[in-house]
């Protein structure tokens, strides 16, 4: 930037950069700050508790040029615009620039668009604000706050153990449903159906029975091979009639706009796409595609969001567009909108393509294959939500047989597709008997009337169990987290890499299994914090964070508040943990009780006077190994006890020392030393006593202080 007169505008990302620089004259510069450029120091809490939690930001090392030139622009630029992303984490970014770039205030203007596109950027460019220190300030209480946790409880838990605040309640959703699944007993029940046919008429369907005289047949009546015998042996004589048939029209509505939950959700179970890779993909699409003759453009509104809103440009856009495509009966009366649900940014926009014209097969090929099936199925989900519901004829039909049984059939046919033409929303795997009813549902019906006589083709009678919860995967996780109001849309993500990544649970068949030391943590924390890992009251915290965003709360009384309780709940924590599980075994180094620990690597046995006495035993395939076996020697080095340990060559004897002082000798099977034969000569240059030792080329003497003193000298023969 060589002339005073020009507009700096700072993005987090070079993509983002590229994409806004070629809609902008040659008096604009635009430049990435590399993502963040401050942050907490790492190590250490960087929060000043007894100053009204003070933070200390610092620049990290990596970042140092990045600021250095960014100050470089900024100095010369004669406007600096901040557009980083419109959210929390993007005001706070946009502030953390401002502040390490040292920017006069009089030159800072913040700029805020949904998408990146030409008109976007030019409408912010003329709607500048201020930075918005209300979200800037709950941006930073959620980081202090998970800062307090991460910090202040990781340390109880075990060498190379964290917690998190929301991560830690992701976790204890999968152990409390495993747990669940452990414990769950199936229960036997019976189905019974039966296989009609009208008279003359070729088609066959089937009725399920569904009650006995005026009382219905619960799930669980018929519950054992005998009982549904009984029942099949009494319909198998019985005369079938048509008692009621019900037809009615059901309309069907199209699903909203994606919002970042259900993108996450949706891709995943229409394209096995973990949460990573469609917001990593969303991302991209968002930043800018190089559409050749059509330019760089962003292809979807902001991919961090919760609102359902959608602007009146792109509905106008999207009406013109399905009229054109699809006909007028395929609109609606009157345009949707879409409910909001409580705490959502109303700023924002729901996730949609910046122009339905950026029809997916005509950009096929500037797209990756993942960067196609991402934005096909916003575009599709986005087009469909404009257009008009779908009419299902629906049909009911109760037999009713000569013995008072009572069965009914069910079937449906679309009448008018609407938005079915273009999208319908994959089912949930928790939704499995809604999935088999939908599946009934479409069988095929005769023309029947009432009072039909129909004849019995064949009664069915099928075994089932109930079933134990499904596990969760990251669409139904993601979806229990937004029930709960956990987390944010910026913070599905992080949350799901964190719990991997800590290797809490590992992932079989796209499903979450707890890991032991999953379970370990989530119960620690479920027994000593109870009260801050918790659903509800990380809900609430979620939900006083808002009311930061929104000016309604100081985010400094919200950190005392919660410190307050935090802070006693730590200490009672700290007390009970630092004991360990107790055993029923004494250090052989120094007679206290040992005890039960645990670290990122699993199970360990410790001493209880730690870290005083350092001694520690590990723990593998689940088993503890045997105390070591104490002798009466005492090590050649140090003067310690020697004890007896086993490894994989066998027994040997080890100076209780260890790690400080690492002597052994060999044993053999009677644990008699048959190692390194001590002498009475002594080491002129540490003092230590000299050992025989041999080697390919015979005895010698040896320090035994090996390695740190690596004196030897040759044995003098007689």
């Amino acid at each position: 930037m060589s002339e005073q007169s020009s507009k700096l505008i700072i993005v987090e990302s070079p993509a983002k950069a590229k994409t806004i620089s070629k809609f902008l004259g040659p008096g604009f510069v635009v430049r990435s700050s590399m993502g963040h450029i401050r942050d907490l120091p790492e190590g250490k809490l960087g929060v000043d508790i007894e100053n009204k939690f003070n933070p200390t930001y610092v620049i990290p090392a990596e970042k140092a040029k990045f600021v250095k030139e960014l100050t470089g622009y900024v100095n010369k630029a004669s406007l600096v615009y901040l557009a980083t992303d419109e959210d929390r984490e993007g005001e706070a970014i946009g502030w953390h620039i401002a502040n390490a770039t040292k920017a006069l205030p009089e030159k800072l203007q913040r700029i805020v668009f949904h998408e990146i596109t030409k008109g976007a950027i030019e409408a912010a460019l003329h709607n500048p604000r201020q930075l918005d220190m209300s979200l800037v300030n709950a941006q930073q209480a959620r980081r202090i706050l998970d800062r307090l946790v991460g910090y202040k409880i990781s340390p109880l838990l075990g060498k190379g153990l964290s917690a998190g605040r929301v991560q830690s309640i992701a976790l204890r959703f999968i152990v409390e449903r495993e747990r669940e699944i452990e414990n769950f007993k199936p229960q036997e029940y019976w189905v019974i159906k039966a296989e009609l046919q009208k008279k003359d008429q070729a088609l066959k369907f089937l009725a399920t029975l569904i009650g006995f005289k005026d009382k219905k047949i619960e799930k669980m009546d018929i519950g054992n091979k005998d009982d549904a015998g009984k029942i099949v042996a009494a319909l198998q004589q019985a005369q079938y009639q048509v008692e009621k048939i019900t037809r009615k029209e059901v309309k069907r509505n199209p699903s909203p706009p994606f919002i970042t939950s259900t993108l996450q959700q949706e891709a995943f179970r229409k394209l096995g796409f973990s949460v990573d890779r469609t917001m990593r993909t969303a991302q991209q699409l968002y930043e800018g595609i190089d559409l050749k003759v059509k330019g760089f453009s962003g292809l979807i509104t902001y991919m961090r969001t919760d609102s359902f809103n959608i602007s009146k440009e792109a509905q106008v856009e999207s009406v013109a567009f399905i009229k054109q495509q699809y006909g007028d009966k395929y609109l609606p009366e009157s345009p949707r909108i879409y409910k909001t649900v409580k705490g959502a940014q109303e700023a924002h926009e729901a996730i949609r393509p910046t122009s339905v014209r950026n029809i997916p097969e005509e950009i096929k090929n500037f797209l990756t294959p993942d960067q196609y099936k991402i934005y096909n199925l916003i575009w599709q989900r986005f087009v469909a939500s404009q257009m008009a519901s779908a009419i299902m004829d629906s049909v009911s039909v109760d037999i009713r047989t000569s013995n008072e049984y009572l069965f009914r059939a069910t079937g449906q046919t679309i009448k008018f597709d609407g938005f079915m033409v273009l999208y319908i929303e994959e089912e949930e795997e928790e939704d499995t008997d809604k999935k088999k009813a939908t599946e009934e549902a479409k069988a095929k019906l005769p023309a029947l009337t009432e009072k039909d006589i129909l004849d019995l083709v064949r009664l069915l009678s099928d075994q089932k169990f109930t079933e134990p919860p499904p596990r969760f995967n990251e669409a139904s996780l993601i979806k229990i987290l937004e029930k709960y109001g956990i987390g944010r849309p910026s913070t599905y993500a992080p949350i799901i890499n964190t719990i991997k990544a800590r290797k809490y649970v590992k992932i079989k068949e796209h499903k979450f299994y707890p890991e032991p030391i999953g379970y370990h943590v989530n119960d620690l924390l479920k027994e000593n914090f109870s009260t801050v890992i918790d659903v509800g009251f990380t809900a609430r915290m979620e939900e006083e964070l808002d009311e930061i965003a929104e000016g309604k709360q100081e985010w400094t009384a919200v950190l005392q508040e919660f410190y307050n309780s935090f802070n006693q709940t730590l200490k009672n924590a700290e007390q009970a943990i630092t004991k360990g599980e107790k055993t029923n075994r004494l250090c052989p180094l120094d007679n206290a009780p040992l005890v039960m620990r645990f670290s990122r690597y699993g199970k360990f046995i410790a001493c209880s006077n730690f870290p005083k006495c350092k001694y520690k035993e590990h723990i593998e395939e689940g088993a503890p190994k045997q105390a070591a076996e104490i002798t009466n020697q005492k090590c050649p080095v140090c003067s310690k006890p020697l004890v007896i340990r086993s490894g994989r060559k066998g027994k040997f004897l080890a100076c209780s020392g260890y790690p400080q002082c690492r002597y052994t000798s060999n044993l053999d099977g009677t644990n008699q030393k048959t190692g390194p034969e001590i002498t009475t000569e002594i080491c002129e240059k540490c003092g230590k006593p000299m050992v025989i030792r041999t080697s390919h080329r015979g005895k010698f003497l040896a320090c035994s202080g090996f390695p740190k003193c690596k004196n030897t000298k040759s044995i003098e023969q007689p």
